[in-house]
């Protein structure tokens, strides 16, 4: 098998609130909407991201609680400067952990939590 593109869908409540979110502070643009759907893209090897309008009268499924969607990046600490001049929903600050990755995380307007992740080795490896 070989994987040549890949989209993570996501249920919402309010599809262009999160289309708002990820075309200014992450870097996407649309590439298709209509009323209930926006697809989303970027030039890079991120994949598409299709907002789908989660249908109010069906109770919740049994999918998903708490989706993360995590993006590995490079210049996080830049990064993290622009997101919160922009003011964006920083729900993590940057921070580094033990093992060297240095990470935050941010929430749309959907509750969708999105982790950006730099790897910054270790001192003294």
């Amino acid at each position: 098998m070989n994987v040549v593109a890949s989209t993570v869908t996501l249920s919402v409540i309010d599809p262009g609130a999160s289309s708002r979110f990820f075309t200014t502070h992450l870097g996407y643009r649309e590439l298709l909407a209509d009323g209930e759907s926006v697809v989303l893209g970027r030039d890079d090897g991120a994949p598409d991201v299709l907002l789908r309008q989660r249908d109010l009268e069906l109770p919740p499924g049994p999918g998903p609680v708490g989706v993360l969607v995590s993006f590995a990046v490079t210049g996080l600490a830049a990064e993290h400067e622009r997101l919160r001049r922009e003011g964006a929903n920083i729900t993590v600050p940057l921070h580094r952990e033990p093992w060297g990755e240095q990470l935050l995380e941010l929430t749309d307007p959907n509750g969708i939590v999105v982790q950006l992740t730099e790897w910054i080795p270790p001192a003294g490896t």
